[in-house]
């Protein structure tokens, strides 16, 4: 990266506006930046997906490869196949840090501990309703718990993050007098800003990231969703107020609509904050494809980052740009394909074609170019075949095209 130039380098090219300093005089990002990845619990939480234990070590294995600096193996209490995988992982001697999800309750830990995971997701509701409606408890039980289970998970050496469910739809009052009782009288190394529903706004996220560091002075991590498609940028928001840990995960896999996706948020922080995490995000395709095929989910193939048709061109005037810039990528796409493991740039053929995509398509196919009136010819046949079979062309589809014109 050109400490001169940092939003246009060799593998992409994103706003000049971003660095201004009219822009990002008022940021405050962290030195560095830890990814929690949760896609061997919240991300098998989303409806339909079910992972076994040989699919969760090979999850972690490809996650691990890819430099994510913490995995949250499971909740081993859930049942015995998610026990295994969490022996399994922790047995694999991963460089990255193993942690477990765990309830506030005493057993919980305990087995996280025999585990031998390094530190724990330890959740509690922290709205009053939620308490009262969701669990019928009455507050007092849930703080309770909270400062039982934490103070022995601290006196068993687990690092603990605190995992206030339902923080953002609690009064502030409520979420950090609760936050600060479990601080003071139990145990935790770091608090997790809990956005469970989506429901935090991005002019809020700056107040519940400083008002909790007022109050507690605890290190922070994020845990955002996407019902609203605000996790990445809510996410991005509170790293530059500070916050040095995200929890995210592969394509967004999780409850409801899903987690923070961790490919979008990583690239956004390296080409738009110049903020290097060290992850290696050319494995981000490969790695949410094989998740995706072991989830059974099948992803839009414009999906940002990952998506299988990202760098499929059929728009006739940019595949004009694709032709003229040649290996210049960035003029027409915003990073190269090859930071992400994309194949290279395609121009294919459909209803929105040009005659510059023609063009690309005879001479891939060693045929001589003809006149512009016969490329018009030929382009005016491709455009209504693909109108009648509503997708784009194949090679011998193309070739009929042109031999309808041609002979």
């Amino acid at each position: 990266m050109s400490s001169s130039t940092p939003w246009v380098t060799d593998s992409w090219f994103s706003s000049p506006w971003n660095y201004l300093p009219e822009a990002i005089g008022d940021l405050h990002l962290p030195t560095s930046l830890r990814v929690h990845d949760v896609t061997l619990r919240d991300g098998e939480q989303q409806a339909g997906v079910v992972f076994t234990a040989d699919d969760k070590l090979r999850i972690a294995e490809l996650l691990a490869s890819a430099g994510i600096h913490r995995i949250e193996a499971g909740l081993p209490a859930v049942s015995p196949s998610d026990e295994e995988a969490v022996r399994r992982i922790v047995a694999a001697g991963f460089d990255s840090e193993i942690y477990v999800f765990s309830r506030c309750m005493v057993d919980d830990v305990k087995l996280a501990v025999d585990c031998g995971a390094t530190g724990v997701v330890m959740e509690v509701p922290s709205s009053h309703h939620l308490i009262q409606k969701g669990y019928r408890w009455p507050v007092e039980r849930a703080i309770e718990l909270a400062v039982e289970a934490t103070t022995f998970a601290g006196d068993h050496g687990l690092k603990v993050t605190f995992f206030p469910i339902d923080a953002t739809r609690a009064s502030i009052v409520e979420y950090l007098d609760m936050m600060e009782k479990v601080a003071t009288d139990g145990h935790l190394d770091a608090v997790a800003l809990v956005d469970t529903f989506g429901v935090l706004s991005p002019h809020a996220v700056g107040y519940f990231v400083r008002q909790t560091r007022e109050r507690l002075g605890v290190p922070m991590e994020t845990h955002f969703h996407m019902d609203f498609g605000m996790g990445v940028a809510n996410t991005i928001l509170a790293v530059t107020e500070g916050v040095e840990v995200i929890q995210t995960s592969v394509t967004g896999l999780g409850e409801r609509s899903g987690n923070t996706p961790t490919e979008e948020t990583i690239l956004a922080l390296l080409t738009m904050y110049g903020l290097d995490t060290g992850i290696k995000t050319e494995r981000f395709t490969a790695i949410s494809r094989e998740v995706m095929a072991m989830a059974g989910i099948r992803q839009p193939p414009n999906r940002a980052i990952v998506g299988e048709r990202l760098f499929q061109v059929e728009s006739g005037i940019i595949a004009t740009w694709v032709k003229n810039v040649g290996d210049d990528v960035t003029e027409a796409f915003p990073f190269r394909p090859e930071l992400v493991g994309q194949a290279a740039p395609e121009i294919v053929l459909g209803k929105g074609s040009g005659a510059d995509s023609v063009v690309v398509w005879l001479e891939r196919n060693g045929i001589e170019v003809p006149g512009a009136d016969a490329v018009l010819e030929i382009l005016a046949r491709v455009k209504a075949r693909s109108l009648e079979a509503k997708r784009l062309l194949d090679n011998d589809e193309f070739l009929e095209c042109v031999s309808g014109v041609l002979g």
